[in-house]
């Protein structure tokens, strides 16, 4: 009985198998097909061959499954594979095969030993075991046990089934290693290319770095920071202040004149820049705010027309703007600095200061307190002496000389400086910059030392007083104009009626001391007796000729119209104040 199935396989798989050989080399002749038949009788050789060239585990189980009924009268009733998680039927086998318990096969403990089959007397798992433990199991089943030729046959089939699954194992493994040799080495590939990539940006990083630290180091400027970002970026580089106005530029192609945009472009244009965390591109530039607190102090930009800018180009834009905003935010601290010590400075002055102290203090600001300097005090209605208001009036006084000491007293502002002004030019510019005519200004006589302030101030108030006081409200009056008024207030004091006196009567009490003569006397004479030369020349005792001759040499000496009105009073009042309380000093 157990000899049949061996004929068969002889006759079918041997046969087919010895066919399919290759001829040997030349020379030689073929090999009887009876020989292999009968050295391989059992057709374990054959299988053998085609389990070793198989490559799927599962394929391996079915096929040494297949083969079990040709070793002699034996079934194969299932097939395992040993995975993760347990054991795993092998699927294929007949569907009319008795059913295993599964839960008897995982009791085995990876041991071989029998199974319980339906209508089978003898029924045996054989583990299928390779050099990293169990691999699998195949059951086979019979009606009577197999004798020691069955259990060799059957022993040896298993044998070449584990060697024919550890070699597809070691196979997959060699192809997953393989797999996984070329995914590092793909990935290494990857990280190189990826870390020559990050130590170029890194070398482009640092020179930006290296670049602008060296801006900073040598005192920074906006010139300076927009020739570094085009010497990095090879693209035009430019600043701008809040208001559109070009403040530096840095490369080829600068527009000549400089467009001006109007406000309301200019604040929509910021207004979609401040929106973005870093530069935007408007139109053909690239632009950065440089605004450390919030506030806007400067506009940063790259001309891109052609949009070749990259991440490199970004990157320097970026740390240019954070120098730009250190910058111009380290410019307003000392302009803020600056601006508080010279309102300290201006007030100590209007109330009266060491002359020593106000001489070291004014050169520390780089403002020369020995030249003559003018007090002008300005009030506008409806504004308040706020920054916004002090920055027009420090605006609309700016000439060519030295920047005035500028501070706020109440509703006014107060102003030292060189530069006498112009007239009504100083309220026009205001009434300009406000909007608002209706503003009056005072001017005090010259200051040659800073003891003199005090006084001037209350004359740039004398003055200020009268405009507003006066008919004519607004405009601008000078302490030298005012004439009698310079006298008339409160708070006058003798140094004040003899400049009055000096400034009506100087020149004729001057020539009556060179010249022994009685101008003045005569003058006041004159104006006593109410301008009658009669009774003028008879209280000098003098002819009335005499009188003609005197009053025409004061009008040539003095410059004075005495049929004026006002001058006839200015001049009646300075005889006055020269006899009465002077006591005809000269």
């Amino acid at each position: 009985m157990a000899r049949r199935p061996s004929q068969r396989l002889s006759s079918d798989v041997s046969g087919r198998e010895v066919s399919r050989l290759p001829s040997d080399t030349a020379g030689t002749e073929r090999r009887d097909p009876r020989t292999l038949a009968a050295l391989d009788p059992y057709g374990l050789l054959v299988l053998s061959r085609t389990l070793f060239t198989c490559t799927e585990q599962s394929e391996i189980v079915r096929l040494a499954m297949r083969h079990v009924s040709a070793l002699g009268p034996y079934n194969a009733e299932a097939g395992y594979l040993a995975t993760g998680d347990g054991l795993s039927r092998v699927p294929g086998h007949d569907a009319g095969t008795p059913t295993i318990d599964d839960a008897r096969m995982k009791e085995l403990g990876e041991a071989d030993g029998s199974v319980s089959l339906p209508e089978r007397s003898w029924n045996w798992a054989f583990g299928l075991r390779g050099a990293g433990g169990l691999l699998g199991y195949i059951v086979v089943s019979s009606h009577s046990g197999p004798d020691e030729q069955g259990r060799f046959l059957l022993s040896t089939l298993v044998g070449l089934t584990s060697a024919a699954l550890s070699l597809a194992a070691t196979r997959a493994l060699q192809h997953d290693n393989a797999g996984e040799l070329s995914r590092l080495r793909t990935e290494r590939d990857t990280a190189l290319r990826q870390l020559d990539t990050m130590r170029s940006e890194l070398h482009l990083q640092k020179t930006v770095h290296e670049t602008l630290a060296r801006v900073a180091a040598r005192g920074g400027g906006e010139d300076a920071i927009t020739q570094a970002l085009y010497e990095l970026t090879g693209l035009s580089a430019l600043i701008e202040d809040q208001f559109g106005n070009l403040r530096s530029w840095a490369g080829p192609d600068r527009p000549d004149p400089y467009p001006v945009r109007s406000p309301t472009h200019q604040e929509e244009m910021l207004r979609q820049v401040a929106r973005e965390a870093g530069p935007v591109r408007v139109k053909d530039r690239l632009i950065a705010l440089a605004r450390p607190r919030g506030d806007v102090l400067g506009v940063l930009a790259i001309e891109d027309p052609e949009a070749t800018a990259n991440e490199h180009t970004m990157f320097a834009l970026d740390h240019a703007q954070r120098l730009l905003a250190q910058e111009l935010l380290h410019m307003r601290e000392l302009t803020e600095v600056e601006l508080r010590l010279r309102r300290q400075l201006i007030d100590d002055l209007l109330e009266g200061t060491d002359e020593t102290s106000a001489y070291a203090r004014a050169e520390a600001l780089g403002h020369d307190l020995q030249r003559t300097h003018y007090v002008v005090v300005v009030h506008w209605p409806g504004n308040a002496a706020d920054d916004s208001f002090t920055r027009a009036v420090e605006h609309a006084t700016a000439t060519t000389a030295a920047r005035p000491l500028i501070a706020r007293r109440g509703d006014r502002v107060v102003l030292l400086t060189e530069a006498r002004p112009d007239h009504d030019a100083v309220h026009a510019a205001l009434a300009h910059e406000l909007g608002r005519p209706d503003g009056a200004i005072g001017v005090s006589t010259r200051c040659d030392s800073p003891d003199g302030v005090p006084r001037c101030y209350q004359e740039a108030l004398r003055a200020l007083e009268v405009r507003q006081n006066s008919r004519q409200r607004s405009g601008t009056t000078f302490f030298d104009d005012l004439g009698l008024y310079r006298i008339l207030g409160p708070g006058n004091d003798l140094r004040e009626l003899e400049g009055f006196v000096r400034e009506w009567l100087g020149q004729l009490l001057d020539y009556d001391a060179e010249h022994d003569t009685e101008l003045v006397e005569t003058l006041s004479h004159y104006f006593d007796c109410g301008g009658n030369y009669d009774e003028a020349a008879a209280a000098l005792t003098v002819h009335r000729s005499t009188l003609r001759y005197r009053l025409q040499r004061i009008r040539e000496i003095s410059d004075h119209d005495l049929a004026d009105v006002d001058t006839r009073l200015n001049l009646q009042v300075a005889t006055r104040v020269w006899k009465i309380i002077l006591d005809g000093r000269r």
